[in-house]
């Protein structure tokens, strides 16, 4: 039955709270010290399988401890994540064969390769190159890239993102809006359903939402795996083609690119195969070890059994290749800031005197830069079951640049969650904004899709594109200066300069909302079906 949120209740509530100004008791003195510290060189870029992980969950389990939340975990704040890691690299230069014509490209720079196979060595020799479109098997949509070709032992190419992103019809998929069909982590498990061996997806920086540096790096450092003895199929290679590199392939078989992407986007597109090959040879190093969630919770006082859970992943890239004389990825802003945020709401809420009557959980999950890995692992076996689980209010990047007019929604128009955040955005002045990057799929790139998946409310929700101070030109203009020169690169590091301002207020919002979730009667929020 879907529950609807009214203001008017929503106002009585607040003005029936306990004397306690919970927001007023942030401080962002904490807030700093946990970003400055999690994110020093001492934390080694805070890397699974690392020392730097060991120093990492240990201070974020001293730090629940601290501040009176207990272990949830059988008496443990860890939770073990068995996972293998693989080390790609690549013998150099990769291979094509157009047309009898050798074409040789080099990785990382030109093709950005690796394997996910547990295994020492890959060798993928002369496999028929196919193009498949979008690479999406829809059928709610009426539409298969797949239809009446068969892909065993060969590589399949598709565009990144999906048809709905270069279409007028905010129906056709969901518009200029990603859906979960144009993740690169739904491309590689589908070709892998469809038995190829291969998968190659054309990067462009509009399509994914980022440039190609970020699968670049992601090819030359290790990947992390669930290590559950799971038998779903997986492809030998998986990997990235530079814009040049897909043009060079396509061109020289007769292809124009910009005419084949118009035919994928249309109804009725079948995918072909091309006279063309791939060979590529991979070594991999191969460690099998856990990594380690870390989560503290608060029992409620009358429904202890039910939660709200609050995220914010603890891993980065360690240390890898230097930029710029550094080499140790930091990730102040991803995700320090974040796990600051998740730990002033949890020391506020535990030191209130009127005690949550549902439970507060804090996790801070691993492998969020691999693939959600430790989060998605959390909800397989959570702490209190996914069904008494009341939301999951999850943050990632929140890079404090001062206070913000906007609330930016990452999955506006998946849960009623909207309508409370828009109740207590109206409290500060601020108003919601849908992610107006929906076309890059951020809904699906952190720890509140695996509990989305699993059917809690789910949110990602921050102040982003519009400064009270500088305006909206300033605001799009600084997150894009994060993106292309912060972003998954060393120079994300704390800076003693920043304005905290907005980090603070959102903070303040997320708190609030934590609070009032614990305390309604009925207060799991109506959650629509996925539209992958």
């Amino acid at each position: 039955m879907k529950y609807l949120l009214t203001a008017a209740f929503l106002i009585l509530l607040i003005s029936c709270s306990e004397r306690e100004v919970p927001e007023n008791m942030v401080d962002v003195t904490n807030m700093k010290r946990i970003t400055e510290i999690l994110s020093s060189d001492t934390f080694m870029g805070r890397q699974p399988f690392t020392e730097g992980e060991k120093l990492a969950i240990d201070f974020i389990a001293g730090e629940l401890k601290k501040i009176g939340f207990e272990p949830p975990f059988d008496g443990s704040y860890f939770q073990q994540v068995p996972m293998y890691e693989t080390t790609s690299s690549v013998t150099n230069p990769v291979t094509f064969n157009l047309k009898g014509k050798i074409l040789q490209l080099n990785a990382p720079d030109e093709i950005a390769i690796s394997s996910p196979m547990p295994q020492e060595s890959i060798e993928l020799k002369n496999s028929k190159l196919v193009f498949a479109g979008f690479g999406i098997n829809a059928p709610e949509y009426g539409w298969d890239d797949f239809s009446d070709i068969n892909l065993e032992g060969k590589t399949v190419v598709v565009f990144v993102n999906d048809p709905g992103l270069y279409s007028d019809d905010p129906a056709f998929f969901r518009g200029r809006e990603m859906t979960y069909y144009g993740r690169w982590t739904y491309k590689y498990e589908e070709a892998a359903r469809q038995g190829a061996s291969a998968i190659l997806i054309i990067h462009d920086a509009q399509g994914a939402g980022y440039e190609f540096n970020v699968p670049r790096n992601s090819s030359i450092t290790s990947r992390l795996f669930i290590d559950d003895g799971s038998e779903d199929p997986i492809c030998k290679v998986t990997g990235w083609l530079t814009d040049d590199s897909a043009e060079k392939i396509f061109g020289e078989l007769g292809y124009d690119i910009d005419k084949l992407r118009e035919q994928a986007v249309k109804p009725g597109f079948k995918p072909f195969e091309m006279d063309a090959s791939f060979s590529a040879n991979i070594t991999n190093k191969i460690v099998r070890n856990t990594s380690v969630n870390v989560a503290g919770i608060i029992k409620g006082s009358v429904n202890p059994d039910e939660a709200v859970v609050i995220t914010a992943h603890w891993d980065h890239f360690g240390v890898g290749e230097k930029q710029n004389g550094d080499s140790i990825y930091n990730g102040a802003v991803d995700n320090g800031t974040t796990m600051a945020w998740a730990f002033e709401i949890g020391r506020v809420a535990a030191s209130l005197k009127e005690k949550p009557e549902r439970s507060i959980i804090l996790l801070f999950p691993t492998a969020e830069e691999q693939g959600l890995i430790g989060s998605e692992y959390y909800t397989r076996f959570p702490a209190t079951p996914m069904e008494k689980t009341i939301a999951c209010l999850n943050n990632d990047m929140m890079v404090p640049r001062g206070r913000m007019k906007d609330v930016t929604m990452i999955g506006f128009g998946y849960s009623s969650l909207d309508s409370l955040y828009g109740t207590f955005a109206a409290k500060q002045d601020r108003y919601l904004l849908p992610d107006p990057n929906s076309h890059t799929g951020l809904f699906f790139r952190s720890d509140h899709f695996p509990f989305f998946k699993a059917g809690v409310p789910s949110i990602w929700a921050y102040g982003c594109f519009d400064s009270r101070e500088h305006g909206k030109e300033w605001a799009l203009e600084t997150w894009n200066f994060f993106i292309n020169n912060v972003y998954h690169r060393p120079a994300d590091n704390y800076n003693p300069e920043w304005d905290w301002a907005g980090v603070v207020e959102d903070t303040k919002l997320a708190l609030n909302i934590t609070l009032w979730l614990t305390k309604v009667s009925n207060p799991k929020p109506y959650l629509k079906e996925l539209n992958k």
